[in-house]
């Protein structure tokens, strides 16, 4: 395809990324109310399937510890990133 990107994620942040997707784009409210371009749907799809495709860890059976190390990962590298004041 002519003028393709690539984006290049850590495996952890596709693990995240992969499960947040499926979580958000299977709730009703979600297409109802964060959707707001039809077109959007095309590189969502995309990228879903593309990490479903390259992740042979949501097949596994300790899946969920993989998925929360995964996120324990990233939360430790961001710091204070995204924490609300409340909680600093």
């Amino acid at each position: 395809m002519k003028d393709e990107l690539q984006i290049r994620l850590s495996r952890d942040q596709a693990i995240v990324l992969s499960a947040w997707l499926d979580r958000q784009m299977t709730r009703p409210s979600f297409a109802e109310n964060a959707i707001d371009d039809r077109a959007v749907w095309s590189p969502l799809l995309r990228i879903s399937g593309t990490l479903e495709q390259a992740l042979v860890e949501i097949f596994r059976d300790d899946y969920n510890q993989v998925l929360d190390s995964s996120r324990g990962r990233l939360i430790a590298e961001l710091g204070d990133f995204g924490m609300p004041e409340s909680s600093r």
